[in-house]
């Protein structure tokens, strides 16, 4: 389906250059993965921006309607060379790791920048059984770089005003041209002086120097769900490494480790536990205490039990997010090594025999 990028800033056809960039710093605020936002509306608003903010651009997909992409290879009629039969978006993976940015073939338009993303962490997380079958909250200590405290990763001093990138005129991208065996290709890579923002602070921080970031150990607290099972990971965006100014940070993965129990063995959302009675007890039936992860519980044994029987304790199992399951109570009917005279010569007199 063809792209309204005008749709897409909220904006009119005859908003002006600085209305579109308005617009677009509002939607980058509130949709930027680093904040908690959306990340595709972030990906939309932004390529919507390197279209409707560039002279060329802007006049290309006015005349040719909504068909213009703005990732590559425009493919407008009049041209000298209409794309057809080459992906341009497939050689911009290519040729923008080459690069080190976007790729344009220079017959109708560039790509955008590839924000950049800071390294993942992985952290071993161990938990109790009982934790993992009821969740937890887990604090965390991660020695790393973190977005800059002073600044919240702009680079700027504190209440400064930024100021548009004379380097890229607000673009946050140059274009370069590269001699490929295909000819001269065009790769647009993020301006060096803002790091691909477009802005610069007035003031740098005095805290990183206008990098946005600082190492250091932070300190999270995670909610660990109900449920895990040893080996799971749990991502956590935006809490690995961070790279300021430069771009996103990276995501948290926590590699959980839960320790055993030797009372209880776990199968999806059941608990499985032994119980040991004895022979009077599964003949004649009596009321047992058994472990769960709840504490002990009184379970019936009903007369005639046989070892081996299994009793469910129903609700006393794992919550997997659709309530819990249940906890399987295994029978094991111990009989007695040794007997008295009294209890051998009561137990000829039953003379029980299947």
């Amino acid at each position: 389906m063809a792209k309204d990028y005008y749709a897409t800033l909220g904006v009119d056809k005859s908003a002006s250059k600085d209305e579109i960039k308005k617009a677009f710093r509002k939607l980058a605020h509130e949709h930027h993965p680093d904040k908690g936002g959306d990340e595709q509306k972030f990906k939309e608003a932004n390529e919507a921006y390197q279209v409707l903010s560039d002279e060329t651009k802007k006049q290309q997909y006015d005349q040719y309607g909504q068909t213009f992409d703005g990732a590559g290879g425009g493919g407008f009629p009049g041209g000298g060379f209409s794309g057809q039969g080459m992906n341009f978006e497939d050689l911009g993976d290519i040729f923008g790791n080459m690069f080190g940015g976007g790729f344009s073939s220079g017959f109708g338009g560039g790509g955008g920048r590839r924000a950049e993303k800071g390294s993942d962490v992985a952290v071993d997380v161990k938990l109790s059984f009982k934790e993992s079958v009821f969740g937890v909250e887990k604090e965390i200590n991660v020695t790393k770089n973190n977005t800059c405290e002073r600044c919240a990763g702009t680079g700027g001093e504190p209440g400064v005003s930024m100021t548009t990138c004379k380097g890229c005129d607000g673009q946050g991208m140059k274009t370069t041209v590269q001699r490929t065996i295909l000819g001269n290709m065009q790769a647009r890579v993020a301006c060096e002086e803002c790091h691909g923002n477009g802005e610069i602070p007035e003031k740098k921080c005095t805290t990183c120097n206008g990098e946005g970031l600082e190492y250091g150990r932070k300190t999270l607290r995670v909610d660990i769900p109900p449920g895990v099972e040893d080996g799971m990971k749990i991502r956590v965006r935006g809490e690995g490494e961070s790279i300021g100014v430069r771009g996103q940070k990276g995501d948290l993965y926590l590699i959980l480790h839960v320790d055993v129990d030797p009372r209880f063995e776990r199968d999806g959302d059941k608990i499985y536990v032994e119980k040991k009675i004895g022979f009077t007890q599964a003949a004649l039936g009596d009321e047992v205490e058994v472990d769960t992860v709840d504490g002990k519980v009184k379970l019936k044994i009903p007369a005639g039990t046989q070892s081996g029987d299994k009793l469910r304790m129903k609700g006393k199992g794992v919550s997997m997010g659709r309530g819990r399951g249940d906890q399987i109570v295994i029978i094991k009917v111990v009989t007695p090594k040794k007997l008295g005279r009294k209890e051998r010569k009561l137990m000829e007199e039953l003379d029980l025999k299947e």
